[in-house]
């Protein structure tokens, strides 16, 4: 039963002490993914953001600059989100949602579409791609914590199991205390 201990002990250190590899490659692996994809957008801060002129390729930047995006398009729509803005132009240019009172297209004899609501539709796409790659490079971070966290509890198992089912004798011998030589003089 010994035996039988010491080998499932063994064995799920190694497990854990794989896991805490695969889970630490991983991690740096998808770090490493996230940011060489947001370089490759090319995406260059704004004069007014944290890091004007410089290149967005971390998921930090990334959620900064979408903050800007975000920033940027109420100040295009008057401080009107998607939802409070009018779906139509009326006649006279301003938005409403009435389309009793909107203006008709001539070509297509259909409402005139509020086309500012369009800057939104574009804000969305981009800050939430945006926010991925934060949200991607912070789970690539945990994985990396957690594969440590693996990896060492891997190492503490098997030193655990070997000391613990080690046999008896082997343990009192290692307990006796060792006799020193005193010279005579």
């Amino acid at each position: 039963m010994r035996k039988l201990l010491q080998y499932g002990g063994i064995a799920a250190s190694i497990v854990l002490i794989a896991f805490g590899i695969g889970a630490i490659y991983t991690g740096f692996d998808g770090r490493s993914q996230v940011r060489s994809d947001l370089a490759a957008e090319q995406i260059v801060g704004t004069d007014d953001s944290t890091i004007p002129g410089q290149l967005v390729d971390t998921g930090s930047e990334a959620q900064a600059f979408a903050a800007i995006i975000r920033h940027h398009t109420l100040e295009a729509t008057g401080g009107q989100t998607y939802s409070q803005m009018g779906q139509y132009l009326d006649a006279s240019g301003k938005p409403t949602s009435d389309k009793a009172v909107a203006a008709i297209d001539p070509q297509t004899k259909k409402p005139v579409a509020n086309q500012a609501r369009q800057i939104w539709v574009t804000e969305t796409a981009l800050t939430t791609a945006l926010n991925m790659a934060f949200f991607a490079e912070q789970v690539a971070t945990f994985a990396i914590v957690m594969g440590f966290a693996l990896l060492l509890s891997g190492i503490g198992f098997t030193v655990l199991t070997l000391r613990a089912l080690m046999p008896a004798d082997a343990r009192k011998a290692e307990r006796a205390p060792t006799a020193t030589a005193v010279p005579v003089a």
